[in-house]
């Protein structure tokens, strides 16, 4: 009798993943269904977005109320471990998604919350919420109510020990219950205000300017061990083999937080959603497999890029709308705009909070005292706002004094009118690189805390001030306006790709990489379409001159402003289809995160009356036709960049991440766009076994997809940490136009780029790729053989992508075998 298999203590790290967005209308029992596809697919593990207990109804899961819980409404915990089953035997594993960060600030489904909420700071869970109790003299506001109290009065009902207003209910302190209502609202551990005052006046730690999020103390030893237990036990158990980590910049310490994760976990494949500036490096002390990919994201844009038309693009950008230097025009100064903007109203209570630490640390030490607030406050801004990265850290990152520089003190200096009240400047980053404290160092603690606060406020502020405003301001091409993308430097070059890539080999090989995720603004290949306009500047002036007109004359609409239709028209070319809601809504979510003329939260009626109108005239309107016509024009090149992104995606360093459909055609928009439903169509892949000759471009997507994935499945050593990655250089006229590499030279990859410009300049002509010795067969189009000094208008003669693997004696690719996981 054989013995059993025991499993090993560390499952072995992924090939390739598959994210699926777990929600009510997609449980556990859809993912379980789809395994059949996703396994014949090639992908070695399901990505599954957070699979604790949620908010009722939630379509992300990231509003978590219960740690210890699987979520019910996605089948419960056996619904998970049925998957996990299914899965194995396919010889799948589980990744998933956790949210150590923050939880739902909604009362009635918040267990913890609604204990600190019910007996105050003696509560055993006031540890897990980064409550200033201080601050709201010893109450916590909740900022819920629609209107001012004095107008709600009539909507809150007393019932039991329950207080309720509307949908919202929150505990009764006890003995309270038959209290008259204002002298009952006065004795509670909570304070009910209009939502309006989260801005100045909230106390509570949240995601972002989220207020529906509170922040979870993951520091504290217990806190750490009550929120990731359940998620411990899965581990242990071999029914989820790896994590991805939701913000760790929100956390106090992010550094020391992985290293305590990595040590209960037994070191399992962990990601980190690290948005990483232009050029910064992950810290390299973090004990993780890397990012979840967003820096290789803004790589693989990037080379596929004209940095030339780029320029162009700009220029035009500038005449069409004239947008002001700080409002789109120059991207420095909108962001910089944009981060006086968020830091002085969104994260005004933030920044107060800051404040009264500075302020107390300053009041203990003799040697610091008599710094105003105000000049506390103000200095906290000055700096803030010049932060280049989402923050600094404490340790394993950069140095703190090279984020916090000596040139942004000087700047910030600068702002206050008297030198000696300029001073607070550099006590306030002393403060923030630990060089300031008490003198007998007693502040040591209030040091740490308000370094991990400054830390905190400045990844919220740089979120806020980049990716949610700044990106939709400064519009010259939005496909550069992406999570971790550099819109000022759109373009990457073909050496600055491979000097990445060869990075990555070297110091993350198990890093994840993305094209398309749930928090994209736009999918990989509405991208795609949007970046080809950099290859064509010319023609999209031409586009945009007649679709304006035309909207003018035949809808009787122009838009309300320039800024709003540029971005609308390059939206429409990406995005490709007719009258839409989702377009709609999309451009509406565009114009209030900008902020410029509406807002979320202070909205403009008759403005966002007369996008909706703009919109519906002309890009869902007759003009669209005008944009099929150029999009008919440039789908050949819109192939090319399509087909070049998804092969490098599939084949560079790291751990390729495929979001749910975009093995296929798939074109979405920003959220909740791109978090529909997944669907699947396993029966298009079984025909591509069977018949091989893709009907359109979904299907040579999802044939390459298929054939990269199962060559990562079958032959993992090339592509892991035992891997090596050399780049490829082409000869002749057309040598820019190529990408290509080699895999552990066994696999060579070569991709087309600005294939509109070669188009241009006559195509590939005499251009040559020097391959590696001994013979080639194409993976992508079986019978092809290559060797020596492969002519490109061959290498490419039936696709604009090769992906060749080093045959044998009898002219087969090496290492046939299935190569799927043992379970």
């Amino acid at each position: 009798m054989t013995p059993e298999r025991t499993r090993p203590a560390v499952p072995p790290s992924p090939t390739a993943t598959y994210r699926l967005q777990l929600q009510p209308e997609f449980p556990f029992a859809a993912a379980e269904a789809a395994v059949p596809h996703l396994a014949s697919l090639g992908v070695s593990h399901l990505h599954l977005s957070p699979v604790l207990e949620a908010v009722p109804g939630s379509t992300h899961g990231y509003d978590v109320v219960d740690h210890a819980r699987v979520r019910d409404e996605l089948g419960g915990e056996e619904g998970l471990r049925s998957l996990a089953r299914t899965a194995r035997e396919a010889g799948l594993g589980l990744v998933v998604d956790i949210v150590p960060n923050h939880m739902a600030a909604v009362p009635r489904h918040n267990h913890a919350l609604w204990e600190v909420l019910r007996e105050g700071p003696r509560s055993p869970y006031a540890r897990w919420f980064d409550i200033d109790w201080d601050a709201g003299g010893g109450r916590v506001l909740l900022p819920f109510l629609g209107a001012r109290l004095g107008d709600e009065l009539t909507a809150l009902r007393v019932d039991g020990d329950v207080l309720r207003y509307h949908e919202h209910a929150f505990p009764l302190r006890e003995g309270t219950e038959e209290l008259p209502l204002p002298e009952l609202l006065d004795a509670q551990w909570y304070r009910l205000a209009w939502w309006r005052l989260a801005r100045t006046d909230l106390n509570y730690r949240r995601f972002f300017t989220i207020s529906d999020l509170i922040g979870v103390r993951v520091e504290d030893p217990d806190v750490f061990e009550a929120t990731h237990g359940k998620i411990l036990q899965l581990l242990r158990e071999g029914v989820v083999e790896g994590l991805r980590i939701d913000h760790p910049d929100g956390l106090a310490d992010p550094g020391a937080y992985l290293q305590k994760l990595h040590e209960a976990t037994g070191g399992r494949w962990t990601v980190v959603e690290k948005i990483l500036a232009d050029g910064e490096h992950l810290p390299a002390a973090w004990p993780v497999a890397g990012t979840t990919g967003y820096d290789a994201l803004r790589h693989l844009d990037g080379v596929l890029t004209d940095p030339a038309g780029a320029g162009e693009l700009l220029g035009q950008y500038r005449r069409f709308a004239a947008p002001p230097a700080d409002r789109g025009g120059e991207w420095a100064a909108t962001v910089r705009r944009a981060a006086y903007k968020v830091v002085t109203r969104e994260l005004a209570a933030e920044v107060d909070r800051l404040t009264r630490a500075a302020a107390a640390i300053c009041a203990a030490d003799p040697a610091l005292r008599d710094h105003a607030p105000w000049a506390l406050r103000t200095a906290l801004r000055e700096l803030l706002v010049r932060l280049p990265v989402y923050r600094p850290y404490v340790s394993g990152g950069a140095a703190p004094e090279t984020v916090l520089t000596a040139r942004a003190a000087e700047e910030a200096r600068a702002v206050f009118s008297v030198p000696e009240e300029a001073e607070t400047v550099d006590v306030v980053r002393d403060l923030a690189l630990g060089r300031a404290g008490a003198a007998d160092g007693s502040g040591g603690a209030a040091v740490a805390a308000f370094r991990a606060r400054f830390a905190q406020t400045a990844s919220a502020l740089r979120a806020k001030a980049v990716e949610d405003t700044a990106f939709y301001r400064h519009a010259p091409l939005l496909s550069a306006a992406e999570v971790g993308g550099a819109p000022e430097r759109p373009a990457v070059s073909v050496e600055e790709f491979h000097a990445y890539c060869a990075r990555v080999q070297r110091d993350w090989p198990w890093t994840g990489t993305v094209l398309t995720t749930h928090d994209t603004k736009r999918s990989a290949d509405v991208r795609a379409g949007i970046s080809l306009l950099s290859q064509c500047p010319d023609r999209w002036a031409d586009l945009l001159a007649e679709v304006t007109e035309r909207t003018a004359r035949e809808g009787g609409v122009r838009a309300p402003d320039p800024q709003l239709a540029w971005a609308a028209w390059q939206t429409a070319v990406g995005f490709g289809f007719p009258y839409d809601m989702r377009l709609q809504n999309a451009l509406l979510k565009h114009v209030r995160e900008a902020g410029l003329h509406t807002s979320w939260t202070e909205p403009d009626e008759a403005y966002e009356k007369a996008v909706s109108a703009f919109v519906e005239a002309g890009p869902c309107g007759p003009p669209l036709y005008a944009v099929a016509d150029l999009a008919r024009e440039l789908a050949p090149h819109v192939r090319v960049n399509v087909l070049g992104a998804a092969l490098l995606h599939l084949t560079m360093p790291g751990v390729p991440d495929l979001y749910q459909g975009t093995e296929g055609e798939y074109r979405a928009l920003v959220d909740p766009d791109n978090r529909r439903p997944a669907r699947f169509q396993p029966h298009v892949l079984e025909r591509l076994d069977t018949r091989p000759e893709p009907a359109d471009l979904a299907e040579e997507k999802l044939a390459l997809t298929a054939v990269a994935l199962r060559l990562r499945r079958r032959r993992p050593e090339l592509f892991g940490d035992a891997g090596t990655y050399e780049p490829l250089t082409a000869e002749g006229p057309g040598a820019a136009h190529c990408v290509a590499f080699t895999r552990s030279g066994e696999v060579v990859v070569a991709v087309t780029r600005l294939s509109l410009r070669l188009a241009e300049v006559g195509g590939w002509r005499e251009t040559e790729l020097p391959l590696p010795g001994g013979r080639w067969t194409d993976l992508l189009s079986p019978g092809r053989e290559f060797e020596g000094r492969a002519r490109a208008e061959e290498l490419f003669a039936k696709s604009p992508v090769v992906l060749l693997e080093r045959a044998d004696d009898s002219g087969e690719p090496v290492s046939q075998g299935a190569g799927r996981r043992t379970p």
